[in-house]
């Protein structure tokens, strides 16, 4: 199993299908689509601008519309998988971060109804993270000393927390489809 990596802008509608096709040729082939791209933000409500709010949706959910359509031929040929990363926060409301969450909430549904129009063939599933550390200095060790208390599991999560649940659905029973996966230590039971 291996990757490549392409450049393409996944706010650009006519980039994608190129990309996805430059992807397919060097791969030789596409059993895994992972969705991965998104764009997070923290602001007040009342402070996100038209701009801020078409700028998340089309990164977290029309790129990842896109991308999914370029590759579903391929994709159907092969019984092939795709993987979104969609997040706690499109389960759970944040308030700084409406246009986030409303995001993420719609790449939810979008994975449900793509694991619907692409049955039988494509799987089309979903890990959502809760707190993951990934040693950002916008976030500050109080922000993330904050939620490790608030988690069930007492720590915040890891990227290999994530890449486990990537690696579920890569390697699950191909009867597993449209789900939502949350892997955030149990916050959003809090």
């Amino acid at each position: 199993m291996h990757g490549v990596a392409v450049r393409c802008d996944l706010r650009d509608a006519k980039m994608i299908p190129n990309g996805a096709r430059q992807a397919i040729s060097q791969l030789g082939k596409l059993d895994l689509l992972v969705n991965n791209a998104g764009a997070y933000q923290t602001k007040n409500f009342g402070e996100i601008s038209v701009e801020d709010w078409d700028e998340m949706f089309a990164l977290n959910v029309r790129g990842a519309f896109l991308m999914i359509r370029a590759c579903t031929d391929e994709l159907r040929s092969r019984h092939g998988r795709v993987i979104n990363i969609g997040s706690l926060g499109g389960i759970r409301p944040w308030a700084t971060h409406a246009h986030y969450c409303a995001s993420k909430a719609a790449l939810h549904m979008l994975t449900q109804a793509s694991a619907k129009a692409l049955a039988p063939d494509v799987t089309v599933n979903c890990v959502a993270p809760g707190m993951i550390d990934q040693g950002e200095s916008e976030r500050g060790s109080e922000t993330l000393e904050h939620f490790a208390e608030k988690t069930p599991m007492q720590r915040n999560g890891r990227a290999t927390d994530v890449a486990q649940g990537v690696l579920f659905f890569a390697t699950s029973s191909d009867f597993t489809t449209g789900q939502i996966l949350a892997v955030d230590g149990g916050l959003g039971l809090a």
